[in-house]
């Protein structure tokens, strides 16, 4: 049987069969799987901790963490969702202490369809990415982000940086479906509404 030398081959592999292959020897495979995901996890960590030396300790930490565990990795669940829950757990533990009480979020939801498996809304920047980048919206859009309560700030950035859906993130924050509808939803209107004062102009 011929082993997996070409670089494109490994391009095409699942997450799942990337760290199986891993965990059998196979250190390719974990270069291609952290290529896969760095970008997003490390700026999940720099969007929620302002010193970036910090952040970037804890983003090496969680990539050392994976090395350690890969072998207790249950394809049960997502690669994305386990990577994402020690990446929070690790933030939590990092920054209890400064952890904000969240007094924003309402505990309820308004009227949306049952059974809904993902959290539909028009994503800011997928239409206009450019502007957001580099102009006053991007900017703002930053700074707004930083100003959302700890709960939406987590799961607008699983959702927006990691690419997890509404169930996934719920898994990872350990808290109902509905719930992490509710602060993915309240976390769009405050960054609308916030980004809509910084600038005067309005996302829809």
């Amino acid at each position: 049987m011929e082993s997996l030398t070409d670089s494109a081959d490994y391009l095409h592999q699942t997450d799942v069969n990337l760290i199986q292959q891993y965990v059998a020897g196979d250190l390719v495979a974990f270069e291609t799987l952290y290529n896969r995901h760095k970008g997003g996890l490390y700026r999940y960590f720099m969007r929620h901790i302002s010193d970036t030396g910090l952040a970037e300790d804890l983003y090496q930490e969680i990539w050392s963490k994976v090395v350690v565990q890969a072998k207790h990795y249950k394809p049960t669940a997502k690669f994305t969702t386990w990577l994402y829950t020690l990446a929070h757990n690790k933030l939590v533990d990092h920054v209890r202490h400064l952890s904000v009480v969240n007094k924003v979020v309402v505990n309820h939801d308004s009227e949306v369809a049952e059974g809904q498996d993902t959290f539909e809304v028009q994503k800011m920047g997928n239409e206009s990415e450019s502007e957001l980048i580099s102009s006053r919206v991007g900017d703002a859009l930053k700074q707004c982000i930083g100003q959302l309560p700890q709960v939406q700030k987590d799961s607008f950035l699983l959702k927006e940086e990691a690419g997890l859906s509404v169930k996934e993130i719920a898994l990872v924050l350990n808290t109902s479906f509905e719930a992490s509808k509710s602060r993915l939803r309240y976390a769009y209107e405050n960054l609308r509404q916030c980004i809509h004062v910084k600038t005067g102009r309005a996302v829809a």
